[in-house]
């Protein structure tokens, strides 16, 4: 029987700002982090996902490939962005050509336990708890629920 054991860590590919903390264990790799940005323990942060300047993410997050985070976000624990939808219906695997981006402009909370498929939400968005994102959200206000719908202004 083989056995492959890997250590989670910070790879040497990771771009970071001034004023990065990191509160280990984590798994980055690929990914770049804005100045002042705060990565809870437990999370994943993979190839090619953009983080912008003061956003904090959450304990057990885990941000995929193709995701990009504005400014002054915050991430909930145990958010989870997915950027395969499943399209053939069966996984992508390693087919990149079949995942589908996520784009998250600024001012953006997204509470604990969201779920978020490959959307593009807009700035001054507050995210319940639990929700599912399925939809672009293109007006500021508050969503919560499965799937998500507009609650109410901010």
């Amino acid at each position: 029987m083989k056995l492959n054991v890997l250590q989670s860590g910070i790879a040497d590919d990771v771009v970071m700002g001034k004023d990065v903390t990191i509160v280990m264990p984590v798994n980055l790799y690929g990914c770049t982090l804005g100045d002042g940005c705060k990565i809870g323990p437990f999370t994943e942060i993979t190839r090619g996902v953009t983080i912008g300047h003061r956003t904090k993410i959450q304990s057990h997050s885990f941000i995929c490939e193709k995701v990009t985070i504005g400014n002054d976000c915050f991430i909930g624990h145990g958010v989870m962005f997915i950027n395969d939808v499943f399209r053939t219906g069966k996984p992508a695997g390693g087919d990149k050509s079949k995942w589908v981006p996520t784009l998250i402009a600024d001012r953006v909370t997204i509470g604990s336990n969201a779920t978020i498929l490959p959307v593009s939400i807009c700035s001054d968005v507050v995210i319940g708890a639990g929700a599912v994102v399925t939809k672009d959200i293109t007006v500021p206000g508050i969503y919560a629920g499965n799937p998500a719908t507009f609650l109410r202004g901010l």
